[in-house]
């Protein structure tokens, strides 16, 4: 493993933290939250046209740069350094990569030119709140986890005598799911007998029966909606009589990898910030007619959190070349993040996925309470730049935690306990008489 960046990868973080350091500021970034979409959209405009953001791991021939997960990791470790508000995960962490490993050819050309031009934003809808179990990180996603026949779900039918789809159902904790054009929604399709989980696309304009409400969250810089669909019309993923169900899951947990490895970068780019601000605030503050940073106690404090967030980052940036190291062709062949039967997000590579997720969060969280409480009283305050990193941290774990069952679904993953059950009251993958 060579785990020095090359220059290509340098200008891409160079060229992206200059331009977040001159728009992304904390007054903007709270500004931009405030607004109904949740994010800057002049700002995101500029991100996609002139750096490309949404697509550097998308093929050349559907607009993409053509690099891979790797590339796209870095980009988001500079996002999270400004907690930058934007549609890029749901966009270019979870839609894109599922539209290019399912999606049929028509699909493709359609619709990921303008994802990788910012021109349209996607994201993907699971019903239930089960986005890490969809994505194979916190659970495995070979079940039922998708709502099945039960109330809560999405179920799927066919129209009659035609080919299209009709949706019926809710989902909620759907990221940038008000302001997305583009959904990827998991639904259940089939009898009792027959039944499975399947991808459909919805455009959105034009989508009649399609309700929307952005809903209240811990982290406002993390917009998040519930959908609600009646009757909503939607397009199979992929070719009417191709890939099966089984196709699905394995999709969802190699994009469940590269996810990963980009949203553990993010938490370490926002753990570092945190860091950074931490130290020259402790620097300039006095206790006692002194300085506090050269305080013993103070010093120490500070350096366990560098500690902690360099063995993260370490975690983090192995998860996302992991995660790229495969070469991705024009037709996003190859790599976990593209397309065919083939690509499944081993369970290794799952596993190191979820380690660094786990890990990066559980940083994030450390960093951001010292963020708070070294300060002294300005640092309690909300209007403190210190509670966007802590709402961050807080947000993302109940988003795609807890940590807990992150580093179980590793160890399970691993084999670690391959001789544990999987008996009501235990969580799987942790060892017998031990509960999550």
């Amino acid at each position: 493993m060579d785990a020095a960046f090359t220059e290509e990868q340098h200008a891409i973080r160079r060229t992206l933290r200059a331009l977040l350091d001159k728009r992304c500021g904390p007054d903007e970034v709270k500004a931009a939250v405030r607004t109904p979409p949740g994010y800057d959209e002049e700002l995101w405009r500029e991100l996609a046209g002139r750096l490309h953001l949404p697509g550097p791991a998308l093929p050349t021939v559907y607009g993409g740069a053509g690099r891979g997960p790797t590339e796209l990791a870095l980009a988001c470790e500079e996002t999270g350094r400004t907690v930058l508000p934007s549609p890029l995960i749901a966009t270019a962490a979870l839609a894109a990569p599922l539209i290019l490993a399912l999606g049929s050819e028509r699909q493709r050309a359609g619709v990921l030119p303008a994802l990788a031009s910012g021109e349209l934003t996607g994201t993907l809808a699971v019903p239930g709140g089960r986005l890490p179990t969809a994505l194979a990180l916190a659970g495995p996603n070979d079940g039922d986890w998708a709502g099945g026949g039960r109330a809560g779900g999405i179920q799927a039918h066919k129209e009659e005598g035609g080919t299209g789809w009709r949706l019926y159902g809710e989902a909620g904790q759907v990221l940038n799911g008000h302001t997305a054009e583009v959904l990827v929604v998991a639904a259940h399709t089939g009898g009792f007998a027959r039944s499975g989980t399947r991808l459909f696309l919805v455009r959105v304009a034009g989508a009649a029966g399609l309700r929307r409400t952005r809903q209240t969250v811990v982290d406002e810089t993390r917009p998040q909606a519930r959908l609600e669909l009646r009757d909503v019309p939607a397009a199979l993923l992929g070719e009417e009589g191709g890939e099966a169900a089984s196709a699905v899951g394995p999709a969802l947990a190699a994009t469940g990898v590269a996810a990963a490895a980009a949203l553990a970068v993010e938490a370490v780019g926002a753990a570092a910030a945190a860091l950074a601000g931490t130290v020259a605030h402790v620097r300039e503050r006095e206790r006692f007619g002194r300085p506090a940073g050269p305080f013993q106690a103070v010093r120490h404090r500070l350096a366990d959190l560098y500690v902690t967030l360099q063995a993260a980052r370490s975690a983090a940036y192995h998860a996302a070349w992991t995660a790229g190291r495969g070469s991705l062709g024009a037709d996003g062949s190859l790599g976990a993040y593209g397309s065919g039967p083939g690509v499944t997000g081993r369970a290794g590579e799952r596993a190191v996925a979820a380690l660094a997720l786990a890990q990066a969060l559980e940083a994030l969280r450390a960093v951001a309470a010292e963020a708070v409480q070294l300060p002294g009283g300005t640092g309690s305050t909300w209007e403190h730049a210190a509670h966007l990193y802590f709402k961050r941290a807080a947000g993302d774990e109940l988003l795609l935690g807890p940590v807990h069952r992150l580093r179980a679904r590793a160890a399970e993953e691993a084999g670690l306990f391959a001789g544990a059950g999987r008996g009501a009251g235990r969580t799987a993958g942790l060892p017998a008489g031990v509960d999550a």
